[in-house]
């Protein structure tokens, strides 16, 4: 096949599962995902597993947890979701997405399967059920060593939870997505608790006082070990550096200092002591002892790993070499502009603080947004609303896109009118902020500094800006060295 043929494949197969039920809408049941692994032959258990949930941070746990494995010599198997390009994406093997021939194949295979899974279930399999199917094949045919899963929505009724993980690990729970996991703090909690099985270890994130509690019940219910962030392990020490942070962690057994983290905010400071505590216990070193013992037990001690805990040297090269497209990815410089896909309050109050902190020499910084409407979308302006100067609203591909009018017309009631602009498209959108931003730092009466543009409101927006402004930049690579910085654009430039 052409490289052509090959990339037609790939988008007809892509629409085949785009068209069915969408991930967003979950049927609380493992009935369809059980059947069809088991008619593939049982791949979720061809390796061990660290999952991984949480209302925010899954996504860039999930990769840092799969950078350390990888740099202890460790064959991986990594699925994230959603997608900000491709579906391809969401199954990467080593840290490297499945090509489009064997994105296309690995459907082939196990189409056969999914329609006698769907001939025999009282409803089909879903989009994400399929990807998952896909994901587990995948990663036994490799085969990997080990498997970093994040959870598509919620944990219980999950379909990556007919796997079960040796390690869970559950970042900071919040209100989203309450039409499907619940309308309280402790029903979410209830929801995520679901992926912490029998004989595991649970890693803890901070969390709200509620969520805890039911977090920590669960897991003394079915008798797993817990590590929480904040006692047993956690960030000792940050400070902003050149593309990131230098950080210190103190992890389940021993400290690591002088780590570079190339992201921005505390949150990803967290992000990262929730994942280093997680390969710590992946590694079989979840017994919780201080951080200045020197004591050596009887674990079986595996690669890069000493009686004190992981090798330092092999921990700070794999978070230097962690990436997290979308998340406060700085795509243009002259004026800058930052793409992220935080889409619900707490993400997006974590993200702004991480703004002030790591751009506060950007003296005006204009917001573009485009949301799903089924999000708190007056809370995400709640907190956009102080930290903007102007903000123009639009859509993006999502079927589930607010309309930029009605968009407009939310805006306008938290921002007031004037600050407010509206545009259909999403590159209209983006040319508009970035005028703005040109005009306000060449402005003889600025006297605040440069301007800035942050694009925001879903993943699905931070993935359109990646296509519009970074075609040529690899979901899994950051920029190579000395990329010029674009100065301006058109519409052209866009498209």
């Amino acid at each position: 096949m052409t490289v052509e043929d090959i990339e037609e494949r790939l988008r007809e197969t892509e629409l085949e599962i785009y068209a069915r039920r969408p991930e967003h809408q979950i049927s609380p049941t493992l009935d369809r995902i059980a059947m069809l692994v088991s008619l593939l032959g049982d791949p979720h258990r061809a390796f061990p597993v660290i999952h991984v949930t949480g209302t925010n941070g899954k996504t860039s746990m999930t990769r840092m947890i799969d950078s350390l494995l990888r740099e202890r010599g460790l064959r991986t198997g990594r699925f994230t979701s959603p997608h900000l390009i491709s579906a391809r994406e969401r199954i990467s093997i080593d840290g490297v997405p499945l090509s489009p021939e064997r994105f296309v194949e690995l459907y082939d295979e196990i189409l056969p399967y999914i329609q006698m899974v769907d001939d025999s279930q009282p409803a089909p399999l879903s989009f994400f059920e399929v990807l998952t199917g896909m994901m587990f094949a995948a990663f036994a045919d490799a085969p990997v060593d080990a498997a970093v899963i994040e959870v598509g929505l919620g944990g219980r009724w999950d379909a990556t939870n007919v796997a079960d993980g040796a390690v869970a690990v559950i970042g900071p729970v919040g209100m989203d997505h309450m039409q499907w996991l619940g309308n309280t703090i402790e029903e979410i909690a209830g929801e995520k608790a679901g992926i912490i099985k029998p004989g595991s270890t649970a890693i803890l994130a901070q969390q709200q006082v509620a969520a805890a509690e039911v977090l920590l019940a669960h897991a003394a219910t079915v008798g797993a070990t817990v590590a929480r962030e904040g006692i047993e392990f956690g960030v000792l020490a940050r400070e902003m550096a050149v593309g990131g942070q230098q950080i210190a962690l103190r992890g389940l057994r021993g400290a690591y200092d002088e780590i570079f983290l190339p992201l921005f905010g505390a949150y990803q400071a967290g992000n990262a002591a929730c994942a280093l505590a997680a390969v710590e216990a992946f590694a079989g070193v979840s017994e919780v002892v201080p951080s200045t013992s020197e004591g050596t037990g009887s674990i079986e001690l595996g690669p890069g790993l000493s009686a004190a805990g992981l090798d330092p040297g092999i921990v700070r090269d794999g978070f230097a070499k962690v990436s997290a497209p979308g998340r406060l990815e700085v795509l243009r410089n002259s004026p800058m502009v930052i793409a992220d896909a935080s889409h619900n309050p707490a993400g997006m109050a974590a993200t702004l603080e991480a703004v002030t902190e790591t751009f506060s020499n950007l003296g005006r910084l204009i917001g573009v947004a485009a949301v799903s409407e089924d999000k708190d979308v007056t809370g995400l302006l709640d907190e956009l609303e102080p930290v903007l100067s102007d903000i123009v609203v639009s859509s993006n591909s999502s079927a589930r896109s607010m309309p930029a009018a009605a968009l407009g017309a939310l805006a306008a009631e938290v921002f007031g009118e004037d600050r407010v602009q509206v545009a259909e498209r999403l590159d209209d959108a983006i040319e508009i902020a970035v005028a703005l931003a040109d005009e306000a730092s060449s402005g003889e009466d600025d006297v605040l500094g440069s301007a800035g543009v942050l694009i925001t409101g879903s993943v699905v927006t931070a993935g359109d800006a990646r296509a519009l402004l970074a075609p040529g930049r690899a979901v899994d690579a950051p920029p190579e060295p000395g990329t010029p910085a674009r100065h301006s654009f058109t519409v052209g430039d866009l498209q």
